[in-house]
């Protein structure tokens, strides 16, 4: 799409969708002037809040499938097969033969899992093979993130149990696709464990439980950061075609990975979303592209969100080597802060850096969080407690996508014009070959159409 026609090319949503929180964190309006003035206070099981178990229980057996056998995929399958006991994955899919020989070699080496060759499936169209296996009960959607929308969707419309890496979508149009798929998700009672694994770890969920209770105040504004040195990069070999570079490289290539706004940031975005509950009105942003070797995205995000009632979020990401490093998330109330990372250092301070509460890591150590998002998920089937993560995460990419959008173009860009815009990045047909599209080092320029 071109970048001149976002604002005004939308598809018009009859509607508002909603922002997918927990429901138990809404209250209805009391009818008693007394009543309204009486707060709330929740416990942990009406917060939604996981068990923390260190094992999954037993059950009937589960069977997994997974999508994608990279790096994250072949993680991914390890920690379902360390989730609890009578789980196996039986099928893979991929583009790539060497990635899916190495995963398989992986599972069999270390778990003694061997997947058949009858259900290995290699193309653009193996996740749809691997669906069509009846006796799968789980599929792990690992893929770089431009597929995710319509295997997702695909993965519901199947049947199966769902654990969908984050971020859920690049676009607009992907981010639409993943709220339809989940509520259809909840409506056939499927559990969809996502990989905004902050929401896994119990030192986030007790500092939460502290916030919707008060322990700081009012929320009024926040902050999100994931700033680090570069990341990792592939150039281009003479043998791949555009495609297969592309894929190889997806994590610096836009249509693919979204940026690292979306591929890290989004964890720091989603901590942020689900503790305030609520959207941003609107975001103003600024980034550029600095020193990266490969691909296509910025180096440096900046962005401004703008929420009703005067709130505001700050949300910064950067990849350069020798720079100051930052990955947290604050949130500032009327009475205090809540400090927040996955360094083991969560607290909640007043604004004279008295404690009014830190976790007791002591006592209650935290478990990894990649190992405990695939326990909650084995946890969910078993027990029959269904959890359903997509559309927390729908919103949270969204508003990522926001950000993204409002850096790329330089304007500001309202929450209803990215709801409702029919902006999608990458082909239509999906096939080794050429991309005429890709342009190789040309990031988008703000205030610039690249079409222009």
């Amino acid at each position: 799409m071109k970048r001149r026609q976002f604002l005004t090319n939308t598809v018009l949503l009859g509607t508002g969708i909603p922002l997918g929180v927990t429901s138990t964190m809404m209250t209805s309006c009391s009818s008693s002037k007394e009543e309204s003035t009486v707060a709330k206070t929740y416990t942990s099981e009406e917060l939604g809040m996981f068990s923390f178990v260190d094992v999954a229980p037993d059950g009937k057996p589960l069977k997994a499938a997974l999508v994608g056998c990279g790096d994250r995929g072949t993680g991914a399958a390890t920690q379902f097969l360390k989730a609890g006991p009578n789980v196996s994955i039986v099928a893979l899919a991929d583009v790539l033969q060497d990635r899916m020989e190495r995963c398989r070699k992986v599972l069999k080496d270390k778990f003694n899992n061997d997947v058949p060759d009858a259900n290995c499936f290699l193309g653009f169209d193996a996740y749809q093979k691997v669906l069509a296996i009846k006796d799968v009960d789980v599929v792990l959607l690992c893929t770089p993130t431009h597929f995710r929308p319509e295997q997702f969707k695909a993965a519901v419309e199947a049947g199966k149990n769902i654990f969908m890496e984050k971020p859920c979508a690049v676009d607009p149009t992907g981010i639409r696709t993943v709220i339809a798929a989940s509520k259809m998700a909840t409506s056939k009672g499927l559990t969809v464990i996502t990989g905004t694994q902050r929401r896994h770890r119990r030192d986030y969920w007790e500092a939460f439980v502290q916030v919707k209770n008060g322990m700081i105040g009012d929320i009024v504004s926040s902050s999100a950061h994931w700033d680090q040195g570069a990341w990792w990069n592939k150039p281009k070999r003479p043998e791949w075609s555009d495609m297969e570079y592309c894929i190889r490289n997806w994590f610096n290539i836009k249509w693919l990975s979204g940026d690292h706004l979306l591929d890290q940031a989004v964890h720091n975005i989603d901590i942020v979303t689900w503790f305030m509950g609520e959207r941003p009105v609107r975001a103003v942003g600024f980034g550029g592209r600095a020193q990266r070797l490969t691909g296509d995205i910025f180096d440096f995000f900046s962005v401004d969100y703008y929420y009703n009632n005067n709130k505001r979020m700050l949300a910064t990401a950067r990849q350069i080597d020798g720079c100051e490093g930052n990955v947290s998330e604050q949130v500032f109330g009327t009475k205090g802060i809540a400090q927040l990372n996955d360094r083991g250092e969560i607290k909640l301070v007043d604004y004279n850096g008295n404690t009014l509460w830190e976790y007791d890591y002591e006592n209650k150590p935290v478990k990894n969080p990649y190992d405990q998002e695939h326990i909650h998920l084995v946890e969910s089937i078993r027990l029959g407690k269904k959890i359903n993560q997509a559309e927390a995460l729908a919103y949270s990419t969204q508003v990522a996508i926001l950000g993204r959008e409002a850096a790329y173009t330089g304007k500001a860009i309202t929450w209803d014009e990215i709801m409702a815009s029919s902006l999608r990045y990458g082909p239509e047909k999906y096939e080794m070959g050429a991309l005429p599209f890709y342009k190789e080092g040309q990031a988008p320029v703000p205030g610039k159409a690249p079409d222009a």
